[in-house]
């Protein structure tokens, strides 16, 4: 199992962006999935999830500039982030609470992380 994520970039200040993760190898459910970031000398915090029921979660950050979404017969989730600011400027990575065919529950998997520049 693995996610592949893709769609970062450099934009502006005030500019958008559109983040997509696919999941994909044998496996038997996936639970939330999300994105977090990380900006350099910083930690990992998370940015915004969506339950495999459509429940989203955001942090105070993201409201109202950023949204979630899935597409549960593709195995993808993708942020819209709009209204970007420098201070966004981060690694982004995305995340899913998968349940590989033949394990006996979920774990956490991690992409590799897509690189995203706001310039002011």
């Amino acid at each position: 199992v693995q996610l592949q994520a893709s769609g970062g970039g450099l934009v502006q200040a005030g500019g958008s962006l559109r983040l997509s993760c696919a999941a994909s190898g044998p496996m038997w459910s996936i639970n939330d999935m999300g994105w977090y970031h990380q900006a350099p000398g910083k930690q990992r915090e998370l940015v915004a999830t969506i339950s495999s029921g459509g429940i989203t979660n955001y942090a105070d950050f993201a409201k109202g500039r950023f949204t979630i979404s899935r597409d549960n017969a593709k195995n993808t989730v993708t942020l819209q982030m709009n209204s970007l600011r420098p201070e966004d400027t981060a690694l982004y990575y995305c995340n899913a609470h998968i349940r590989p065919r033949g394990w006996p529950s979920e774990s956490g998997f991690w992409g590799q992380g897509t690189q995203v520049t706001v310039s002011s």
